[in-house]
């Protein structure tokens, strides 16, 4: 198949989310194969260039066990692609339980730390590697009663830019995204009244599209990105102030 990335290998944690589903469609489009990573189990057709794989990304054992899964079936490993996550509560930090901050940051934050360290490596001896981590405009603005959530894609912000910097000679790029609230997946989770709020802070006065997200990623994943790396790249529709 052609297309700008063909031939490379990717993998997508959480990629049976609305995020990450056409995250991972977009890149098989472009000629990628690739595997994804993801708690349910959801068959996926797409004339086999799509390899759905059962896997607890919090857990580096199970990314492990998944990853020599990829590499038997597809070989070496050139894109990963973080969009693995939960929104958690939606409430006053001081009234969040201290297991559902930790079931945030785990899913949101250890996870990204986890595929990054399970497929570096390897990118690392091959000399070349696209990392791709999908935060949030909450990690960089703080949002109101979304403390977990907020408090794991900034950390998810810092770890870009410190494992950027980590591998910047190495021929491994890592970059993040940080989209305003995306219409699917995550929405169903909250008022209607919240939705309002949040679209009230976009000044293109409309919520971003997973399929937007989905473009970025695949400029990111390819070889036109050459030359940024530790980099936050907004989709905020003006939201962000920095």
């Amino acid at each position: 198949m052609s297309g700008r990335l063909a031939g490379q290998v990717a993998v997508v944690s959480g990629g049976n989310g609305g995020i990450g589903l056409a995250i991972a469609e977009r890149l098989a489009s472009e000629g990628s194969l690739v595997a994804i990573l993801d708690l349910t189990d959801r068959e996926h057709v797409k004339g086999g260039r799509l390899l759905p794989i059962q896997c607890d990304v919090t857990d580096f054992e199970s990314v492990r066990i998944s990853l020599a899964r990829v590499r038997e079936a597809f070989g070496t490993i050139q894109i990963l692609v973080n969009s693995a996550g939960v929104l958690g509560p939606v409430a006053n930090a001081v009234d969040i339980e201290v297991d559902a901050w930790r079931l945030v940051i785990e899913a949101n934050l250890t996870s990204t730390f986890i595929c990054c360290k399970a497929v570096a490596v390897g990118m690392i001896a091959a000399g070349y590697g696209r990392i791709i981590n999908i935060a949030s405009v909450q990690g960089k603005e703080g949002t109101s009663l979304a403390g977990p959530y907020a408090a794991s894609k900034a950390g998810v912000i810092a770890f870009t830019k410190t494992l950027g910097k980590e591998l910047a000679t190495t021929g491994v790029l890592v970059n993040c995204i940080t989209p305003s609230a995306v219409d699917t997946g995550m929405f169903d989770e909250i008022s209607s009244e919240r939705r309002a709020d949040l679209l009230d802070r976009i000044p293109m006065g409309r919520f971003c599209s997973a399929y937007e997200v989905a473009a970025m990623t695949a400029w990111l994943a390819g070889d036109q990105c050459s030359f940024s790396t530790g980099a936050v790249f907004d989709m905020s529709g003006g939201r962000s102030t920095y």
